[in-house]
């Protein structure tokens, strides 16, 4: 077991719940939500090291992604999810319907069980030129996120994302959260036995 994976058990060995209080993140909340969008970045950047062309090419199947299309896919959806997070923290507080905990966003991140097709807007178009300029991109976002995380005093409990079902805390750890789960589908598609050797 690596370094990222001591680290991302770490973070889900503790069941999370949603929180109760209003008013700015605990100390705990905010270090647990920096170290999995912390986790998430470095890991994205380990999974596709050193990786041929070849290799980002290569697709498990007809017509499903490979891991430049998921590197592409990140690249497009995670400024869109910072984008609505800044939306829901626009809206006047509410309290949410308490259907979904931290944990099971957690959850959401690695069980890949519950396979989901995205949004077309946030289809790959096979447009990423390299993967260094999509983890350029990657990093710049992440980097908002990381700031905002490590400063803000906003209430992110006293607000909802989506339907209600889940609170603002909750909506930036399931950025991190979806961003791991294509971080599983690249080591899925690695674990390929037709996957080039180099």
């Amino acid at each position: 077991m690596n370094l990222t994976q001591v680290a991302l058990w770490s973070v889900l060995s503790v069941s999370l719940v949603s929180g109760v209080h209003a008013g700015p993140m605990t100390k705990l909340e905010r270090a647990r939500l920096v170290a999995h969008l912390e986790l998430t970045e470095t890991w994205l950047v380990e999974v596709t090291a050193s990786l041929s062309p070849e290799q980002l090419k290569f697709r498990p199947a007809p017509g499903a992604w490979n891991i430049s299309d998921v590197v592409e896919h990140l690249v497009i959806a995670e400024p869109q999810y910072w984008d609505e997070f800044q939306q829901a923290m626009k809206k006047p507080p509410a309290k949410t319907t308490g259907q979904v905990t931290d944990a099971d966003v957690l959850w959401y991140g690695v069980f890949r069980g519950d396979r989901q097709k995205t949004d077309p807007f946030r289809e790959p178009k096979g447009t990423l030129t390299s993967l260094q300029g999509g983890l350029d991109s990657f990093h710049k976002t992440r980097a908002k996120m990381l700031a905002y995380t490590r400063a803000t005093d906003e209430d992110l409990r006293g607000h909802v994302y989506g339907g209600g079902e889940a609170d603002a805390y909750q909506w930036l750890l399931d950025i991190s959260t979806h961003a791991q789960r294509h971080i599983m589908q690249i080591r899925e598609i690695k674990l390929n036995p037709n996957f080039p050797k180099s």
